[in-house]
Protein backbone atom coordinates (compact mmCIF):
# COMPACT_ATOMS: atom_id res chain seq x y z
CA UNK A 1 0.00 0.00 0.00
CA UNK A 2 1.55 3.15 -0.91
CA UNK A 3 -0.41 5.46 1.64
CA UNK A 4 -3.57 4.31 4.07
CA UNK A 5 -4.37 8.40 4.67
CA UNK A 6 -7.98 9.06 3.73
CA UNK A 7 -9.56 12.47 2.46
CA UNK A 8 -11.79 12.84 5.30
CA UNK A 9 -9.00 13.62 8.07
CA UNK A 10 -7.83 16.09 6.01
CA UNK A 11 -9.01 19.64 7.57
CA UNK A 12 -10.64 20.30 4.35
CA UNK A 13 -12.90 17.46 5.15
CA UNK A 14 -13.39 18.48 8.94
CA UNK A 15 -14.13 22.14 7.51
CA UNK A 16 -16.87 20.70 5.88
CA UNK A 17 -17.84 18.88 8.13
CA UNK A 18 -18.15 22.05 10.59
CA UNK A 19 -20.47 23.91 7.93
CA UNK A 20 -22.86 21.50 7.43
CA UNK A 21 -24.34 23.68 10.79
CA UNK A 22 -24.13 26.57 9.01
CA UNK A 23 -26.39 25.51 5.88
CA UNK A 24 -28.80 23.05 8.18
CA UNK A 25 -30.10 26.71 9.85
CA UNK A 26 -30.95 27.55 6.22
CA UNK A 27 -33.90 27.30 3.68
CA UNK A 28 -33.40 26.94 0.07
CA UNK A 29 -36.73 29.69 -0.16
CA UNK A 30 -34.24 32.01 1.11
CA UNK A 31 -31.19 31.11 -0.23
CA UNK A 32 -32.98 31.97 -3.66
CA UNK A 33 -33.87 35.44 -2.84
CA UNK A 34 -29.85 36.19 -2.91
CA UNK A 35 -29.51 37.32 -6.71
CA UNK A 36 -26.16 37.61 -6.86
CA UNK A 37 -25.52 34.28 -5.23
CA UNK A 38 -28.16 32.66 -8.24
CA UNK A 39 -25.90 33.95 -10.61
CA UNK A 40 -22.84 33.14 -9.64
CA UNK A 41 -23.75 29.77 -9.57
CA UNK A 42 -24.03 28.60 -13.05
CA UNK A 43 -21.55 27.38 -15.52
CA UNK A 44 -21.86 27.48 -19.40
CA UNK A 45 -19.86 25.62 -22.25
CA UNK A 46 -20.85 25.20 -26.07
CA UNK A 47 -24.67 26.44 -24.83
CA UNK A 48 -24.72 23.61 -22.35
CA UNK A 49 -26.50 25.76 -19.38
CA UNK A 50 -25.75 24.48 -15.39
CA UNK A 51 -27.95 26.26 -12.31
CA UNK A 52 -26.98 24.35 -9.04
CA UNK A 53 -28.67 27.53 -7.29
CA UNK A 54 -31.37 25.09 -5.53
CA UNK A 55 -28.63 23.05 -3.99
CA UNK A 56 -28.16 23.43 -0.11
CA UNK A 57 -25.32 25.48 -0.59
CA UNK A 58 -23.00 28.81 -0.44
CA UNK A 59 -20.40 30.60 -2.01
CA UNK A 60 -18.58 29.64 1.55
CA UNK A 61 -19.93 25.69 0.72
CA UNK A 62 -18.37 26.21 -3.23
CA UNK A 63 -15.00 27.42 -1.74
CA UNK A 64 -14.80 24.98 1.07
CA UNK A 65 -15.38 22.43 -1.31
CA UNK A 66 -12.96 23.34 -3.95
CA UNK A 67 -10.46 23.74 -1.33
CA UNK A 68 -11.56 20.08 -0.80
CA UNK A 69 -10.77 19.24 -4.32
CA UNK A 70 -7.41 20.40 -3.87
CA UNK A 71 -6.74 18.49 -0.39
CA UNK A 72 -7.67 15.43 -2.78
CA UNK A 73 -5.22 16.11 -5.81
CA UNK A 74 -7.58 16.27 -7.95
CA UNK A 75 -6.00 18.39 -11.06
CA UNK A 76 -3.42 16.25 -10.57
CA UNK A 77 -5.50 12.40 -10.49
CA UNK A 78 -7.50 14.13 -13.80
CA UNK A 79 -3.95 14.58 -14.93
CA UNK A 80 -2.70 11.00 -14.86
CA UNK A 81 -6.15 9.63 -16.12
CA UNK A 82 -5.86 11.91 -19.53
CA UNK A 83 -1.94 10.92 -19.37
CA UNK A 84 -2.16 7.31 -19.20
CA UNK A 85 -1.20 6.33 -15.97
CA UNK A 86 -2.24 3.15 -14.39
CA UNK A 87 -4.66 4.77 -11.92
CA UNK A 88 -6.87 1.71 -11.75
CA UNK A 89 -4.57 0.41 -9.55
CA UNK A 90 -5.92 -3.10 -8.46
CA UNK A 91 -5.78 -4.39 -11.91
CA UNK A 92 -2.65 -2.25 -12.97
CA UNK A 93 -4.26 -0.53 -15.93
CA UNK A 94 -4.55 2.59 -17.59
CA UNK A 95 -7.93 4.57 -17.77
CA UNK A 96 -8.40 5.93 -21.67
CA UNK A 97 -11.83 5.92 -22.65
CA UNK A 98 -11.07 9.46 -23.37
CA UNK A 99 -8.69 8.16 -26.22
CA UNK A 100 -11.71 6.85 -27.81
CA UNK A 101 -12.93 9.92 -28.76
CA UNK A 102 -9.71 12.08 -28.96
CA UNK A 103 -8.89 13.73 -32.67
CA UNK A 104 -6.62 10.95 -34.89
CA UNK A 105 -3.60 13.88 -34.12
CA UNK A 106 -3.64 13.62 -30.04
CA UNK A 107 -1.15 11.90 -28.40
CA UNK A 108 -2.52 9.79 -25.50
CA UNK A 109 -0.05 7.01 -23.90
CA UNK A 110 0.06 3.36 -22.32
CA UNK A 111 2.77 1.58 -21.21
CA UNK A 112 4.47 4.08 -23.24
CA UNK A 113 3.15 3.76 -26.15
CA UNK A 114 0.23 6.40 -28.12
CA UNK A 115 -2.80 4.51 -28.17
CA UNK A 116 -4.55 6.96 -30.38
CA UNK A 117 -3.33 5.56 -33.92
CA UNK A 118 -4.87 2.15 -32.45
CA UNK A 119 -8.04 3.50 -31.99
CA UNK A 120 -8.50 5.15 -35.23
CA UNK A 121 -7.29 1.58 -36.91
CA UNK A 122 -10.49 0.44 -35.57
CA UNK A 123 -12.50 2.95 -36.45
CA UNK A 124 -11.57 2.72 -39.70
CA UNK A 125 -12.06 -0.77 -40.28
CA UNK A 126 -15.70 0.33 -38.81
CA UNK A 127 -16.34 2.66 -40.97
CA UNK A 128 -15.36 0.79 -43.63
CA UNK A 129 -17.16 -2.29 -42.74
CA UNK A 130 -20.51 -0.20 -41.90
CA UNK A 131 -19.93 1.31 -45.57
CA UNK A 132 -19.30 -1.95 -47.08
CA UNK A 133 -22.80 -2.60 -44.85
CA UNK A 134 -24.84 -0.47 -44.96
CA UNK A 135 -24.67 -0.03 -49.08
CA UNK A 136 -26.04 -3.87 -49.83
CA UNK A 137 -22.77 -4.61 -50.67
CA UNK A 138 -22.20 -7.18 -47.91
CA UNK A 139 -24.91 -10.08 -48.12
CA UNK A 140 -25.67 -12.86 -45.95
CA UNK A 141 -26.15 -16.44 -46.97
CA UNK A 142 -28.84 -16.48 -49.31
CA UNK A 143 -27.75 -13.45 -50.94
CA UNK A 144 -30.25 -10.80 -49.68
CA UNK A 145 -28.58 -7.58 -48.23
CA UNK A 146 -28.62 -7.57 -44.25
CA UNK A 147 -30.82 -4.37 -42.70
CA UNK A 148 -31.13 -5.84 -39.10
CA UNK A 149 -28.20 -6.65 -36.37
CA UNK A 150 -28.88 -7.44 -33.07
CA UNK A 151 -26.50 -6.89 -30.66
CA UNK A 152 -25.39 -9.33 -27.86
CA UNK A 153 -23.99 -8.16 -24.94
CA UNK A 154 -24.08 -7.58 -21.04
CA UNK A 155 -23.57 -4.41 -18.78
CA UNK A 156 -22.03 -2.09 -20.43
CA UNK A 157 -21.61 -3.91 -23.24
CA UNK A 158 -25.23 -3.34 -23.30
CA UNK A 159 -26.75 -0.05 -21.13
CA UNK A 160 -24.27 2.36 -23.02
CA UNK A 161 -25.21 1.25 -26.46
CA UNK A 162 -28.86 1.23 -25.92
CA UNK A 163 -29.35 4.59 -23.86
CA UNK A 164 -27.19 6.07 -27.41
CA UNK A 165 -29.40 4.40 -29.64
CA UNK A 166 -32.67 4.99 -27.79
CA UNK A 167 -31.40 8.93 -28.03
CA UNK A 168 -30.94 8.96 -31.68
CA UNK A 169 -34.01 7.00 -32.99
CA UNK A 170 -35.69 10.48 -32.79
CA UNK A 171 -32.60 13.16 -33.57
CA UNK A 172 -34.23 14.07 -37.63
CA UNK A 173 -30.67 13.56 -38.96
CA UNK A 174 -30.16 10.27 -37.44
CA UNK A 175 -33.66 8.54 -38.25
CA UNK A 176 -33.35 9.76 -41.64
CA UNK A 177 -29.76 7.49 -42.05
CA UNK A 178 -31.50 4.83 -40.46
CA UNK A 179 -34.57 4.45 -42.32
CA UNK A 180 -35.41 0.49 -43.36
CA UNK A 181 -33.21 -0.87 -40.51
CA UNK A 182 -33.56 -2.06 -37.00
CA UNK A 183 -31.11 -2.63 -34.45
CA UNK A 184 -31.59 -4.67 -30.96
CA UNK A 185 -29.92 -5.52 -27.98
CA UNK A 186 -30.26 -8.64 -26.38
CA UNK A 187 -28.20 -8.73 -22.88
CA UNK A 188 -30.50 -10.94 -20.58
CA UNK A 189 -29.88 -14.66 -20.38
CA UNK A 190 -33.44 -15.07 -19.85
CA UNK A 191 -35.04 -17.04 -23.02
CA UNK A 192 -37.61 -14.17 -22.68
CA UNK A 193 -35.33 -11.47 -23.82
CA UNK A 194 -34.23 -13.75 -26.74
CA UNK A 195 -37.20 -14.14 -28.24
CA UNK A 196 -38.26 -10.50 -27.92
CA UNK A 197 -34.54 -9.41 -29.48
CA UNK A 198 -35.81 -12.14 -32.55
CA UNK A 199 -39.28 -11.28 -32.73
CA UNK A 200 -40.39 -10.56 -36.30
CA UNK A 201 -36.57 -10.87 -37.66
CA UNK A 202 -35.58 -12.82 -40.39
CA UNK A 203 -32.09 -15.33 -40.04
CA UNK A 204 -32.30 -14.28 -44.12
CA UNK A 205 -31.49 -10.24 -43.38
CA UNK A 206 -29.80 -10.65 -39.91
CA UNK A 207 -26.22 -9.89 -38.29
CA UNK A 208 -25.74 -10.40 -34.85
CA UNK A 209 -22.60 -8.73 -33.33
CA UNK A 210 -21.04 -10.83 -30.46
CA UNK A 211 -19.64 -8.06 -27.65
CA UNK A 212 -17.26 -10.11 -25.03
CA UNK A 213 -13.90 -8.66 -24.30
CA UNK A 214 -12.58 -12.40 -23.82
CA UNK A 215 -15.77 -14.64 -25.35
CA UNK A 216 -15.78 -16.48 -22.40
CA UNK A 217 -18.58 -14.38 -20.82
CA UNK A 218 -20.99 -17.00 -19.38
CA UNK A 219 -24.77 -15.04 -20.42
CA UNK A 220 -23.01 -13.45 -23.42
CA UNK A 221 -21.79 -16.56 -25.19
CA UNK A 222 -24.82 -18.78 -24.17
CA UNK A 223 -26.77 -15.99 -25.80
CA UNK A 224 -24.82 -15.83 -28.78
CA UNK A 225 -24.59 -19.82 -29.30
CA UNK A 226 -28.59 -19.40 -29.44
CA UNK A 227 -28.75 -16.84 -31.73
CA UNK A 228 -26.40 -19.48 -33.55
CA UNK A 229 -28.33 -22.23 -33.39
CA UNK A 230 -31.07 -20.05 -34.94
CA UNK A 231 -28.99 -18.69 -37.69
CA UNK A 232 -27.81 -22.38 -38.10
CA UNK A 233 -31.04 -24.27 -38.24
CA UNK A 234 -32.63 -21.87 -40.85
CA UNK A 235 -29.62 -21.38 -43.13
CA UNK A 236 -27.03 -23.96 -42.26
CA UNK A 237 -23.91 -23.79 -40.61
CA UNK A 238 -21.61 -22.09 -43.29
CA UNK A 239 -23.78 -18.82 -43.03
CA UNK A 240 -22.48 -18.11 -39.29
CA UNK A 241 -19.39 -16.41 -41.55
CA UNK A 242 -22.10 -14.00 -42.85
CA UNK A 243 -24.26 -13.25 -40.24
CA UNK A 244 -22.43 -13.35 -37.39
CA UNK A 245 -19.25 -10.96 -36.29
CA UNK A 246 -17.54 -10.01 -33.21
CA UNK A 247 -16.29 -7.29 -30.92
CA UNK A 248 -13.20 -9.15 -28.81
CA UNK A 249 -9.78 -9.48 -28.51
CA UNK A 250 -9.56 -13.03 -28.62
CA UNK A 251 -9.52 -13.89 -31.90
CA UNK A 252 -8.72 -17.85 -30.79
CA UNK A 253 -12.17 -18.17 -29.53
CA UNK A 254 -13.68 -16.07 -32.19
CA UNK A 255 -12.79 -17.81 -34.64
CA UNK A 256 -13.11 -21.64 -32.91
CA UNK A 257 -16.96 -20.15 -32.37
CA UNK A 258 -17.17 -20.01 -36.20
CA UNK A 259 -16.60 -16.07 -36.79
CA UNK A 260 -14.29 -14.77 -39.46
CA UNK A 261 -11.14 -13.32 -37.49
CA UNK A 262 -11.24 -10.34 -40.14
CA UNK A 263 -14.69 -9.54 -38.79
CA UNK A 264 -13.59 -8.98 -35.61
CA UNK A 265 -13.11 -5.29 -34.26
CA UNK A 266 -10.94 -5.15 -30.77
CA UNK A 267 -11.33 -2.94 -27.63
CA UNK A 268 -8.44 -2.80 -24.92
CA UNK A 269 -7.48 -3.63 -21.20
CA UNK A 270 -7.98 -0.11 -20.56
CA UNK A 271 -11.60 0.16 -21.29
CA UNK A 272 -13.64 -0.19 -18.67
CA UNK A 273 -17.34 -2.02 -19.58
CA UNK A 274 -19.25 0.35 -18.25
CA UNK A 275 -16.77 3.39 -20.46
CA UNK A 276 -16.79 1.32 -23.16
CA UNK A 277 -19.94 2.98 -25.67
CA UNK A 278 -17.15 4.67 -27.09
CA UNK A 279 -15.53 1.56 -28.77
CA UNK A 280 -16.22 -0.85 -31.11
CA UNK A 281 -18.20 -1.70 -28.59
CA UNK A 282 -21.24 0.70 -29.34
CA UNK A 283 -19.69 2.89 -32.32
CA UNK A 284 -19.43 -0.97 -34.74
CA UNK A 285 -23.62 -1.43 -33.88
CA UNK A 286 -24.40 2.56 -33.75
CA UNK A 287 -22.69 2.86 -37.13
CA UNK A 288 -24.44 -0.41 -38.74
CA UNK A 289 -27.52 1.62 -37.50
CA UNK A 290 -26.74 5.07 -38.29
CA UNK A 291 -23.85 5.14 -40.39
CA UNK A 292 -20.21 6.04 -39.35
CA UNK A 293 -20.85 9.83 -39.71
CA UNK A 294 -23.27 10.17 -36.99
CA UNK A 295 -21.29 8.47 -34.59
CA UNK A 296 -18.17 10.32 -35.13
CA UNK A 297 -20.39 13.73 -34.38
CA UNK A 298 -21.23 11.64 -31.02
CA UNK A 299 -17.56 10.91 -30.25
CA UNK A 300 -17.04 14.66 -31.03
CA UNK A 301 -19.28 15.94 -28.83
CA UNK A 302 -18.15 13.32 -26.10
CA UNK A 303 -14.14 15.13 -27.15
CA UNK A 304 -15.29 18.40 -26.25
CA UNK A 305 -16.23 17.60 -22.85
CA UNK A 306 -12.88 15.95 -22.25
CA UNK A 307 -11.51 18.81 -23.53
CA UNK A 308 -13.58 21.46 -21.10
CA UNK A 309 -12.92 18.84 -18.27
CA UNK A 310 -9.03 18.84 -18.68
CA UNK A 311 -8.57 22.44 -19.12
CA UNK A 312 -11.40 24.63 -17.39
CA UNK A 313 -10.85 26.00 -13.78
CA UNK A 314 -13.08 23.96 -11.43
CA UNK A 315 -15.12 27.12 -10.86
CA UNK A 316 -17.04 27.15 -14.09
CA UNK A 317 -16.05 23.22 -15.12
CA UNK A 318 -19.34 21.17 -14.90
CA UNK A 319 -18.08 18.14 -14.31
CA UNK A 320 -16.38 19.23 -11.40
CA UNK A 321 -19.01 21.20 -10.10
CA UNK A 322 -21.71 18.07 -10.43
CA UNK A 323 -18.86 15.71 -8.96
CA UNK A 324 -18.85 17.94 -6.40
CA UNK A 325 -21.89 18.73 -4.98
CA UNK A 326 -22.32 14.90 -5.00
CA UNK A 327 -19.82 14.37 -2.61
CA UNK A 328 -21.92 17.22 -0.54
CA UNK A 329 -24.81 15.95 -0.49
CA UNK A 330 -23.80 11.78 -0.23
CA UNK A 331 -20.66 12.59 2.42
CA UNK A 332 -21.81 15.62 3.95
CA UNK A 333 -25.60 16.18 4.23
CA UNK A 334 -26.49 12.48 4.33
CA UNK A 335 -28.75 12.21 1.08
CA UNK A 336 -28.07 8.34 0.06
CA UNK A 337 -29.88 8.78 -3.63
CA UNK A 338 -30.32 10.88 -6.76
CA UNK A 339 -32.81 11.20 -8.96
CA UNK A 340 -31.98 11.59 -12.88
CA UNK A 341 -34.66 13.13 -14.83
CA UNK A 342 -34.63 14.08 -17.97
CA UNK A 343 -37.40 15.84 -19.61
CA UNK A 344 -36.91 14.21 -22.96
CA UNK A 345 -38.10 10.88 -23.91
CA UNK A 346 -35.05 10.03 -26.45
CA UNK A 347 -33.16 10.04 -22.56
CA UNK A 348 -35.73 7.13 -21.69
CA UNK A 349 -32.54 5.11 -21.13
CA UNK A 350 -30.00 7.69 -19.99
CA UNK A 351 -31.16 6.88 -16.48
CA UNK A 352 -30.77 2.43 -16.37
CA UNK A 353 -26.90 3.81 -18.05
CA UNK A 354 -26.03 6.09 -15.75
CA UNK A 355 -27.04 3.85 -12.75
CA UNK A 356 -24.55 1.24 -13.76
CA UNK A 357 -22.30 3.54 -14.32
CA UNK A 358 -22.17 5.22 -11.24
CA UNK A 359 -23.12 2.78 -8.73
CA UNK A 360 -20.73 0.15 -10.47
CA UNK A 361 -17.82 2.62 -10.45
CA UNK A 362 -18.47 3.92 -7.05
CA UNK A 363 -20.30 1.52 -4.82
CA UNK A 364 -17.40 0.57 -3.14
CA UNK A 365 -16.34 0.65 0.85
CA UNK A 366 -12.61 0.58 1.02
CA UNK A 367 -10.25 3.02 -0.10
CA UNK A 368 -8.21 2.86 -3.46
CA UNK A 369 -5.57 1.77 -0.80
CA UNK A 370 -7.61 -1.01 0.99
CA UNK A 371 -9.06 0.87 3.48
CA UNK A 372 -12.19 0.45 4.91
CA UNK A 373 -13.67 3.57 4.94
CA UNK A 374 -15.74 5.76 7.80
CA UNK A 375 -17.85 7.87 5.87
CA UNK A 376 -20.78 7.13 3.03
CA UNK A 377 -19.54 6.92 -0.56
CA UNK A 378 -21.93 6.17 -3.64
CA UNK A 379 -25.10 6.56 -4.42
CA UNK A 380 -28.10 4.72 -5.60
CA UNK A 381 -29.03 6.51 -9.05
CA UNK A 382 -32.46 6.40 -10.16
CA UNK A 383 -34.52 8.32 -12.68
CA UNK A 384 -37.47 8.13 -15.33
CA UNK A 385 -37.73 10.65 -18.02
CA UNK A 386 -39.84 13.95 -17.41
CA UNK A 387 -43.84 13.71 -16.72
CA UNK A 388 -43.75 9.29 -16.52
CA UNK A 389 -41.72 10.06 -13.73
CA UNK A 390 -43.79 12.67 -11.98
CA UNK A 391 -47.17 10.42 -11.95
CA UNK A 392 -44.65 8.01 -10.88
CA UNK A 393 -42.15 8.68 -7.71
CA UNK A 394 -42.34 13.05 -7.55
CA UNK A 395 -44.67 11.52 -4.64
CA UNK A 396 -41.66 10.44 -2.56
CA UNK A 397 -39.53 13.44 -3.40
CA UNK A 398 -41.93 16.03 -2.57
CA UNK A 399 -43.36 14.93 1.00
CA UNK A 400 -41.18 12.01 1.65
CA UNK A 401 -37.44 11.47 1.83
CA UNK A 402 -34.94 14.14 0.46
CA UNK A 403 -33.72 12.93 -2.57
CA UNK A 404 -31.13 15.50 -4.80
CA UNK A 405 -32.47 15.72 -8.00
CA UNK A 406 -30.89 15.95 -11.78
CA UNK A 407 -33.59 18.00 -14.33
CA UNK A 408 -32.10 17.75 -17.65
CA UNK A 409 -33.75 19.53 -20.38
CA UNK A 410 -33.78 20.79 -24.05
CA UNK A 411 -34.07 23.74 -25.31
CA UNK A 412 -35.04 22.67 -29.22
CA UNK A 413 -37.20 19.21 -29.24
CA UNK A 414 -35.91 16.35 -31.60
CA UNK A 415 -39.77 16.43 -32.78
CA UNK A 416 -41.41 19.86 -32.36
CA UNK A 417 -45.09 19.31 -32.82
CA UNK A 418 -47.79 22.47 -31.91
CA UNK A 419 -51.43 22.04 -32.10
CA UNK A 420 -53.60 24.51 -33.57
CA UNK A 421 -55.80 26.31 -30.54
CA UNK A 422 -53.27 25.08 -28.05
CA UNK A 423 -51.75 27.55 -25.36
CA UNK A 424 -48.49 25.94 -26.06
CA UNK A 425 -46.54 23.43 -27.97
CA UNK A 426 -46.11 20.12 -26.44
CA UNK A 427 -42.85 20.88 -26.01
CA UNK A 428 -43.32 23.63 -24.17
CA UNK A 429 -45.94 21.84 -22.08
CA UNK A 430 -43.11 19.28 -21.39
CA UNK A 431 -40.47 21.90 -20.08
CA UNK A 432 -43.08 23.83 -18.29
CA UNK A 433 -42.67 21.10 -15.83
CA UNK A 434 -39.13 21.36 -16.02
CA UNK A 435 -39.17 24.74 -14.96
CA UNK A 436 -41.55 24.71 -12.28
CA UNK A 437 -40.69 20.87 -10.47
CA UNK A 438 -37.08 22.59 -8.85
CA UNK A 439 -38.45 25.52 -8.00
CA UNK A 440 -41.68 23.51 -6.27
CA UNK A 441 -38.97 21.18 -4.23
CA UNK A 442 -36.61 24.20 -3.44
CA UNK A 443 -39.83 26.71 -1.85
CA UNK A 444 -42.77 23.87 -1.01
CA UNK A 445 -45.64 25.37 -0.17
CA UNK A 446 -46.24 26.16 4.32
CA UNK A 447 -49.27 25.97 6.71
CA UNK A 448 -49.39 29.76 6.78
CA UNK A 449 -49.96 29.84 2.08
CA UNK A 450 -52.32 27.04 2.89
CA UNK A 451 -54.42 29.06 5.75
CA UNK A 452 -54.31 31.68 3.52
CA UNK A 453 -55.81 29.78 0.62
CA UNK A 454 -58.69 28.21 2.74
CA UNK A 455 -57.34 25.02 3.09
CA UNK A 456 -59.56 22.78 5.50
CA UNK A 457 -57.43 22.33 8.88
CA UNK A 458 -57.44 18.60 8.48
CA UNK A 459 -55.90 18.79 5.43
CA UNK A 460 -53.33 21.21 6.19
CA UNK A 461 -50.50 18.64 7.22
CA UNK A 462 -51.31 16.26 4.07
CA UNK A 463 -51.03 19.66 1.50
CA UNK A 464 -47.77 20.89 3.36
CA UNK A 465 -44.30 20.78 1.22
CA UNK A 466 -41.62 21.04 3.54
CA UNK A 467 -39.11 22.31 0.38
CA UNK A 468 -35.81 22.76 0.83
CA UNK A 469 -35.24 19.83 -1.67
CA UNK A 470 -31.75 20.23 -3.68
CA UNK A 471 -31.57 20.08 -7.34
CA UNK A 472 -29.63 21.50 -10.03
CA UNK A 473 -31.08 21.98 -13.79
CA UNK A 474 -29.06 21.06 -16.72
CA UNK A 475 -29.86 22.34 -19.91
CA UNK A 476 -28.78 21.26 -23.82
CA UNK A 477 -29.51 23.22 -26.89
CA UNK A 478 -30.84 20.80 -28.61
CA UNK A 479 -30.20 16.64 -28.36
CA UNK A 480 -28.35 15.94 -31.47
CA UNK A 481 -25.54 12.85 -31.80
CA UNK A 482 -23.15 15.82 -30.72
CA UNK A 483 -24.76 16.65 -27.28
CA UNK A 484 -25.51 13.25 -26.47
CA UNK A 485 -22.17 12.97 -26.37
CA UNK A 486 -21.32 15.40 -24.47
CA UNK A 487 -24.05 14.43 -22.22
CA UNK A 488 -22.53 11.32 -21.42
CA UNK A 489 -18.99 12.46 -21.12
CA UNK A 490 -20.30 14.80 -18.23
CA UNK A 491 -21.70 12.31 -16.07
CA UNK A 492 -18.57 9.85 -17.09
CA UNK A 493 -16.57 12.42 -15.79
CA UNK A 494 -18.53 13.84 -12.99
CA UNK A 495 -18.59 9.92 -11.47
CA UNK A 496 -14.72 10.18 -12.00
CA UNK A 497 -14.36 13.46 -9.86
CA UNK A 498 -16.33 11.59 -7.20
CA UNK A 499 -14.28 8.74 -6.80
CA UNK A 500 -11.17 10.79 -6.90
CA UNK A 501 -12.40 13.26 -4.02
CA UNK A 502 -13.32 10.08 -1.77
CA UNK A 503 -10.17 8.22 -2.65
CA UNK A 504 -11.49 5.32 -4.41
CA UNK A 505 -10.75 3.26 -7.09
CA UNK A 506 -13.73 3.59 -9.59
CA UNK A 507 -12.26 1.94 -12.09
CA UNK A 508 -12.81 -1.83 -11.11
CA UNK A 509 -15.75 -3.70 -10.43
CA UNK A 510 -14.86 -6.83 -7.62
CA UNK A 511 -17.96 -6.52 -6.69
CA UNK A 512 -19.89 -8.03 -9.49
CA UNK A 513 -17.52 -12.07 -8.87
CA UNK A 514 -19.20 -12.72 -6.01
CA UNK A 515 -22.25 -13.86 -7.40
CA UNK A 516 -20.45 -15.40 -10.71
CA UNK A 517 -18.46 -17.72 -9.10
CA UNK A 518 -21.19 -18.85 -6.75
CA UNK A 519 -23.74 -18.95 -10.02
CA UNK A 520 -20.93 -21.18 -11.15
CA UNK A 521 -21.56 -23.71 -8.42
CA UNK A 522 -25.37 -23.71 -9.12
CA UNK A 523 -24.81 -24.34 -12.89
CA UNK A 524 -22.94 -27.09 -12.31
CA UNK A 525 -25.01 -28.76 -9.97
CA UNK A 526 -28.24 -27.92 -12.32
CA UNK A 527 -26.48 -30.09 -14.90
CA UNK A 528 -25.76 -32.96 -12.40
CA UNK A 529 -28.81 -33.15 -11.45
CA UNK A 530 -30.79 -32.72 -14.38
CA UNK A 531 -28.15 -34.99 -16.70
CA UNK A 532 -27.40 -37.76 -14.37
CA UNK A 533 -29.57 -37.44 -11.62
CA UNK A 534 -27.55 -36.63 -8.77
CA UNK A 535 -29.04 -35.23 -5.55
CA UNK A 536 -28.54 -31.17 -4.43
CA UNK A 537 -25.18 -31.34 -2.36
CA UNK A 538 -23.01 -28.65 -1.11
CA UNK A 539 -25.46 -25.59 -0.30
CA UNK A 540 -26.62 -24.08 2.67
CA UNK A 541 -30.19 -26.02 3.48
CA UNK A 542 -32.27 -22.86 2.38
CA UNK A 543 -30.71 -22.89 -1.05
CA UNK A 544 -30.54 -27.06 -1.41
CA UNK A 545 -34.71 -26.42 -0.57
CA UNK A 546 -34.82 -23.91 -3.17
CA UNK A 547 -32.90 -25.94 -6.06
CA UNK A 548 -34.50 -29.22 -4.72
CA UNK A 549 -38.37 -27.47 -5.67
CA UNK A 550 -36.97 -26.33 -8.93
CA UNK A 551 -35.59 -29.64 -10.14
CA UNK A 552 -38.68 -30.92 -8.63
CA UNK A 553 -41.07 -29.76 -11.89
CA UNK A 554 -39.88 -31.00 -15.00
CA UNK A 555 -38.27 -28.75 -17.73
CA UNK A 556 -41.42 -28.17 -20.69
CA UNK A 557 -38.94 -29.61 -22.89
CA UNK A 558 -36.52 -32.43 -22.83
CA UNK A 559 -33.12 -31.04 -21.65
CA UNK A 560 -31.03 -33.13 -24.53
CA UNK A 561 -33.19 -30.96 -27.25
CA UNK A 562 -32.53 -28.25 -28.96
CA UNK A 563 -35.23 -25.64 -28.75
CA UNK A 564 -35.50 -21.72 -29.81
CA UNK A 565 -37.32 -19.34 -28.00
CA UNK A 566 -40.72 -18.58 -29.46
CA UNK A 567 -42.94 -15.29 -29.62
Amino acid sequence: MASSALICDTEQWKGLQAHVGEIQKTHLRHLMHDVERCKAMTAEYEGIYLDYSRQRATGETMEKLFKLAEAAKLKEKIEKMFRGDKINSTENRSVLHVALRAPRDEVINSNGVNVVPEVWGVKDKIKQFSETFRSGSWVGATGKALTNVVSVGIGGSFLGPLFVHAALQTDPEAAESAKGRQLKFLANVDPVDVARSIKDLDPETTLVVVVSKTFTTAETMLNARTLKEWIVSSLGPDAVAKHMIAVSTNLELVEKFGIDPKNAFAFWDWVGGRYSVCSAVGVLPLSLQYGFPIVQKFLEGAASIDKHFRSSSFEKNIPVLLGLLSVWNVSFLGYPARAILPYSQALEKFAPHIQQLSMESNGKGVSIDGVQLPFESGEIDFGEPGTNGQHSFYQLIHQGRVIPCDFIGVVKSQQPVYLKGEIVSNHDELMSNFFAQPDALAYGKTPEQLHSEKVPEHLIPHKTFQGNRPSLSLLLPSLSAYEIGQLLAIYEHRIAVQGFLWGINSFDQWGVELGKSLASQVRKSLHASRVEGKPVLGFNSSTTSLLTRYLAVEPSTPYNTTTLPKV
